[in-house]
Formats: C-alpha cells, sequence, structure tokens
C-alpha cells in the first residue's frame, strides 16, 4: 500500500522507498531524485538471480521516467533479465568529509538516489535503436552525427536494459558537523572537507588525425568545470533536442 498516489510531481512512497533512517533528510519529488541521478555517470544495479544477488556498476541514462543501461549480449547473468526481474539502481555523489571532535559523529555530505523498478531487456528494435543513439547523445549532445554508423554486429553484441522507476527516494546530508554538546571544547580540528569531482585536462588519442579539432559536442567539458553540472547540462540539452 502506497502512502499517497503517484503524481506528476513526486513517487509513491511504499515500504520499498520509504527513507527510515534520518527520515528528514529523504525526498521523493522528480526533480531532487532526477537531479541526483542526471549529475551521475555511474550507477550501481543490484538484482537477485537464482537466489544470487548480484550488482554490477555501469554507465546508466534517463529519459523521463525511465532509466537505461548496457551490457554485453554475452553475459550470462544479463540473459536472465529477458522476462524482467525486480531491480534496484542506486546513484550517489560524495560531497565532503565531516570531522567531528568523536569517531561516532564523523560522517560525509552526500546525495544520493535509490530507484526500484522490474528491470527487462529492450528488445524492440526501434527503442534499442533509440537508446544505443540516447547513451552517446544524452553525454555528448550532438555527437552522433560525426560518428561512423554503428554495425548491425555492433548493435546485436550490445543489450540495453530498461527499467521505468516505480518507487524512488532521494537522501541528502548537506551540513557541518553534528558534534555533541558537551563535545564543543574538546581540543582537536572540526569540520567539513568539500569534494569535487572536476573535468581534467583532455588527452587526445596518438592517432587522432592532424587538423581534428574538439567540436561544440564536447564545449561543456571545459577543464575545472564540475563533472556533475556538466552532465546536469547536457542532460537538458538532450531533452530539449528530443523535444524537437
Amino acid at each position: 500500500m502506497t502512502d499517497h498516489p503517484a503524481s506528476g510531481q513526486s513517487y509513491p512512497i511504499t515500504a520499498r522507498n520509504r527513507v527510515r533512517r534520518e527520515h528528514a533528510r529523504g525526498s521523493y519529488d522528480h526533480a531532487s531524485i532526477h537531479a541526483i541521478l542526471d549529475a551521475g555517470f555511474l550507477c550501481h544495479v543490484a538484482y537477485v538471480l537464482n537466489g544470487q544477488p548480484f550488482c554490477t556498476p555501469t554507465i546508466h541514462w534517463r529519459e523521463g521516467d525511465t532509466l537505461y543501461w548496457h551490457g554485453s549480449s554475452a553475459s550470462r547473468m544479463l540473459r536472465h533479465l529477458e522476462a524482467g526481474t525486480p531491480a534496484c539502481l542506486t546513484v550517489a555523489h560524495l560531497d565532503g568529509l565531516v570531522l567531528a571532535r568523536s569517531g561516532f559523529n564523523h560522517s560525509a555530505n552526500y546525495r544520493s538516489a535509490m530507484c526500484f523498478g522490474t528491470a527487462r531487456i529492450v528488445t524492440d528494435p526501434e527503442e534499442k535503436g533509440r537508446a544505443l543513439v540516447g547513451i552517446v547523445e544524452r553525454f555528448f549532445p550532438g555527437r552522433q552525427a560525426a560518428l561512423r554508423e554503428t554495425t548491425s554486429q555492433e548493435a546485436k553484441a550490445t543489450t540495453v536494459i530498461g527499467m521505468p522507476i516505480e518507487q524512488a527516494s532521494a537522501k541528502v546530508r548537506a551540513k557541518n558537523v553534528g558534534d555533541d554538546e558537551l563535545d564543543g571544547d574538546h581540543p582537536v580540528w572540526a569540520g567539513v572537507i568539500p569534494v569535487r569531482t572536476t573535468i581534467g585536462a583532455a588527452e587526445p588519442s596518438p592517432r587522432l588525425l592532424d587538423g581534428i579539432a574538439r567540436g561544440p559536442d564536447l564545449a561543456a567539458y571545459r577543464e575545472g568545470r564540475s563533472l556533475g553540472e556538466v552532465l546536469i547540462e547536457n542532460q537538458r540539452r538532450y531533452e530539449d533536442a528530443q523535444a524537437g
């Protein structure tokens, strides 16, 4: 049973996705959850196959309320997804190291999203074709047109998995130290050390043809920029292009 019906603004809260510990840090609205998903390049997908739990790190992308990821068609594990199976996809960002005056109160500032649904192999040729383009265009808008065409063998060798988000929750800690009141006079440094993932200097391919420069598809990936900001920016560009 859900606490409230699904709406255009929030995911339904069930026993499966309800934040239990530090529930004040939890949220269920689409905007908060999608922002965490869109700021990430890697996710972890967990499911149980034949009684054995698996957790797979992979690249993910979002189209509306559906999450996609891909793998090798030779994977025995992925072949079990043809009939669909319950899955949990998570994305987490580390934003700061929280150092307190006691070991118990050490923590981290973070943003995380946990999404639940039924993962299935995408078998419809049209949907799979869009997804294979999407994995490039979502991160590098406009790049697909400059690439050589994907061969039928490459498409056959790639499995695409889709999962409509049925329930989801976000959990965020973004504050300073939560010391006990009596610890305030203890003589040790306490505070937050921020952590950021930033774009580094590009390393061109050693086989790059003379005169080939980075195109507009990479314009957002400027050295020193926050990776999360770039990914969110490119997600919006991708959505705008999809909307026509």
